[in-house]
């Protein structure tokens, strides 16, 4: 029951247009699987997955539970999965009831964060893993300020995804959880940011592509040599309860 292998794992990739619109995704995903543990996980659970299923695609043999405080994502989960309509803050399980859980772009829409990482830390196991993923707080949109005149206000893009706050620098995660990380990975650098903000701007399809055409050998570059301690705007990690 260990994690899926890298290809299949992002060949799942929901988005329609895998490696332009979704390449974002595409290296969210990479770093996600880069810090998570390769070792049997049968039982999962994925805090603020109502529609993501990452947990499920990176585990497909574990026993995954899927968390949501919005009961209308229930139809919308893997099959696979059991959907349990609850809050971050206040899990409806026993203490070490999963091997591994995932916060996964969650926390920076939690107001009371400290009591999702408490909450994260009863539920897993001695030993389990916490997979998180969260935009830096040195995050912003678009990456590239001549992009402003094609591209949503950061604010209102902030205020539809559910954004309490930026990000997180590393040291606010730590006084979180407890303990510094066992693993951690960046994704989306400073080439790859470009097809980040092409993807929320708003320009039509054609005119994206276009531009994800003239931009893809540097982009692809970018993505290639990327490694997990590059410099990135985001940041995939794994924490283990003592």
């Amino acid at each position: 029951m260990g994690k899926e292998p890298l290809g299949r794992f992002l060949a799942r990739n929901p988005f329609p247009h895998r490696l332009t619109d979704g390449l974002f995704y595409r290296e969210k995903m990479r770093a996600v699987h880069r810090v998570a543990p390769d070792h049997s996980v049968k039982r999962v659970l994925e805090i603020g997955g109502g529609r993501s299923g990452l947990a499920a695609m990176l585990y497909p043999d574990a026993e995954v539970f899927t968390v949501d405080i919005d009961p209308e994502l229930a139809g919308q989960s893997l099959a696979d999965t059991v959907f349990v309509c609850g809050d971050a803050r206040r899990l409806p399980f026993p203490d070490g009831f999963f091997d591994a859980v995932t916060l996964l772009d969650v926390l920076e829409h939690v107001p009371e964060d400290d009591r999702a990482a408490a909450e994260a830390l009863r539920v897993v196991r001695p030993g389990g893993a916490i997979l998180v993923s969260t935009p830096n707080h040195t995050w912003r949109f678009p990456y590239y300020g001549f992009m402003r005149g094609i591209c949503r206000p950061e604010a209102e893009l902030m205020a539809e995804w559910g954004h309490v706050r930026r990000g997180y620098a590393r040291k606010d995660l730590e006084a979180l959880f407890g303990c510094p990380p066992a693993a951690a990975a960046s994704f989306i650098n400073p080439v790859t940011a470009f097809f980040h903000d092409l993807a929320f701007s708003r320009l039509p399809w054609r005119a994206r592509r276009l531009l994800y055409l003239l931009t893809a050998p540097f982009t692809l570059l970018g993505y290639v040599l990327h490694q997990p301690s590059s410099p990135g705007t985001e940041t995939a990690y794994l924490w283990r309860r003592a």
